[in-house]
């Protein structure tokens, strides 16, 4: 008995649109949008810094046209139909997600970059004299005690102990609120390497790759 053509490009277009979801769900659950990360960072690091951010967000690119079925068939035309809408819904998702904004509007993130904001004051002198440094982790570390003052020492233990917390919390945070808290790891990296490029000034230490300690 011979199979009519129709069924089988049905058949088909079955097995296409399975694949294609199951293709799709797997690439965005491991997406990391680098680019929107990085432009969430700066924005907390000026606010925090009181430094001037660059602003505008790019645009996301135009939503993919849907693909058209070539079957006349109610059957084939239905498959097609839920394959171009899947298509249409997953892939824009995909390719516009890095030029999209992070969700750095929470209570929690706005609280921990008050917070770091009302600390970065008595942060900078210590900066500024090389006796604090920016770690290869997005935190911050005493590198140099013995050019702190003894009466500032305890209070330079202090506010090390403190931006570190929000710090890691801010990582944390940010993840969270975005609905992907897998992404915290990669959220950290991005803020480590943008607090040196953007928040640290000339002559501000920090570790290289190798976990040296060098100026900017």
């Amino acid at each position: 008995m011979s199979h009519h053509p129709l069924r089988g490009a049905a058949r088909f277009a079955k097995i296409t649109l399975a694949s294609v979801v199951i293709g799709a769900c797997v690439t965005i659950n491991v997406y990391f949008p680098a680019a929107a990360a990085e432009k969430a960072a700066d924005q907390i690091i000026d606010a925090v810094t009181g430094a001037t951010g660059n602003g505008a967000a790019r645009p996301a690119p135009a939503p993919a046209t849907p693909p058209t079925g070539q079957f006349r068939r109610q059957e084939s035309n239905l498959l097609v139909v839920a394959l171009g809408k899947v298509l249409y819904a997953i892939v824009p998702a995909a390719q516009a997600q890095d030029a999209a904004n992070l969700d750095i509007s929470s209570p929690e993130i706005r609280a921990i970059t008050a917070s770091m904001q009302a600390r970065f004051g008595q942060l900078q002198k210590f900066f500024d004299s090389g006796a604090l440094g920016m770690t290869l982790t997005g935190l911050i570390e005493l590198r140099d005690a013995s050019s702190v003052s003894l009466p500032d020492r305890a209070l330079i233990n202090r506010l090390v102990v403190e931006d570190n917390k929000d710090r890691e919390t801010l990582y944390t945070e940010i993840a969270k609120a975005n609905g992907h808290p897998e992404w915290a790891a990669d959220i950290r990296k991005t803020f480590a390497r943008r607090w040196v490029e953007r928040g640290a000034r000339a002559g501000w230490y920090y570790q290289n790759a190798s976990g040296a300690w060098i100026t900017k």
